[in-house]
């Protein structure tokens, strides 16, 4: 089998009525929503729940998986200590994920845990699903600071081994949208708030994850989203894979957007059809590449030649010599004798910055 459908879901801990104790109502838009993705996921009867948590341990360089036969949590943190879960992970699943992962050159694995109980960006959706349904184990997903290819590729590795184990998956993808969205809301506002919340809902809402990589990461801090990784996440898990989408609410009430929409792959049979034309990553990749290309043609010989030396050196272990600095100069541009001449004769200290991604 295979992941069977995917639904991103917000994690507002009010929306649990004996957190909320009334106020709840202001967001009970997305509270119908949340019930009709627990009755959904109920109907599909996954063997394996994949839930990817913004709360969950979160390390700049790693992934964290859930490690152990299982987890409990309650709401205590917010005032309503009754409201507890124990929930039981997949370890087959995790321990494959760890191998795959591995195998991708994906830093990710079960070490480095800090707090074995559940957080809230797992509670809130295993809430309203635990209502409809049980017969299922989780593997629960930290997010990271590595690069949303990563996260797309995290992705990725899920659908493989849900192939691989025979499993029927279902992926939650928990995040909330900005948390800019109003001047009287609890962390303000910011243009890029809105912006962002009418950009993901239109993206997602189309299943377009492709424009996932086309958003800005300063743009993002300033939106101060925390849901965008955990739906790259998801999205990767439907790579090549055509979907067909329900949209069922966005609320922005709070001053922080909560999104609920559907993706469920199309195919016969409910088998996922290939779709090349949505190898998302792949077509990521060979974007980058030609725009580092180009940009490399427009190199100022000083700069070509900072990127050359340390190239060579961090991917080689090799000085460059004068002469291929001067023939690859030349090729590239054969204007650049006086800059050459310059380059040769003189000696200066020089400053470089390093921009991952």
């Amino acid at each position: 089998m295979s992941v069977i459908a995917g639904f991103m879901v917000p994690h507002p801990p009010m929306i649990v009525p004996q957190v909320g104790r009334g106020s709840e109502s202001v967001v009970k838009e997305t509270a119908k929503a949340y019930e009709e993705v627990a009755e959904k996921i109920a109907k599909l009867s996954p063997d394996t729940i994949v839930l990817s948590s913004p709360h969950s341990i979160m390390y700049a360089d790693y992934f964290h998986i859930s490690p152990g036969s299982g987890a409990k949590g309650s709401f205590s943190d917010f005032g309503a200590g009754d409201v507890r879960m124990d929930v039981s992970y997949d370890t087959e699943f995790v321990d494959t994920l760890c191998r795959e992962a591995d195998f991708r050159g994906i830093y990710a694995g079960t070490m480095g845990e800090k707090n074995k109980n559940l957080d809230h960006g797992t509670m809130v959706p295993l809430y309203f699903i635990l209502q409809k349904y049980t017969d299922f184990k989780l593997v629960r997903i930290g997010l990271s600071g590595l690069p949303m290819e990563d996260h797309y590729n995290l992705g990725m590795a899920i659908s493989k081994v849900a192939d691989v184990l025979g499993r029927r998956v279902v992926y939650v993808a928990s995040g909330d949208l900005s948390h800019k969205l109003k001047e009287d809301g609890p962390y303000g506002f910011d243009p890029a708030g809105p912006e962002y919340d009418e950009r993901i809902m239109d993206v997602m809402g189309r299943g377009a994850f492709g424009e996932l990589f086309s958003f800005d990461e300063h743009f993002l801090e300033k939106a101060a989203e925390c849901g965008h990784r955990s739906f790259v996440m998801m999205a990767g898990a439907f790579d090549r894979t055509k979907v067909s989408v329900k949209k069922l609410s966005h609320q922005d009430v709070t001053g922080v957007g909560y999104g609920i929409c559907c993706f469920y792959p199309e195919g016969d049979g409910g088998e996922k059809a290939a779709d090349d034309s949505r190898a998302f990553l792949d077509i990521w990749k060979k974007k980058e590449a030609d725009r580092r290309e180009a940009a490399r043609k427009k190199e100022d010989p000083f700069v070509r030649l900072a990127r050359m030396s340390l190239e060579s050196y961090i991917i080689h272990g090799k000085k460059i010599t004068w002469e291929q600095v001067k023939d690859d100069l030349y090729q590239e541009n054969e204007r650049v004798s006086e800059s050459i001449n310059e380059l040769s004769q003189k000696q200066a200290g020089a400053f470089v910055s390093l921009h991952k991604q």
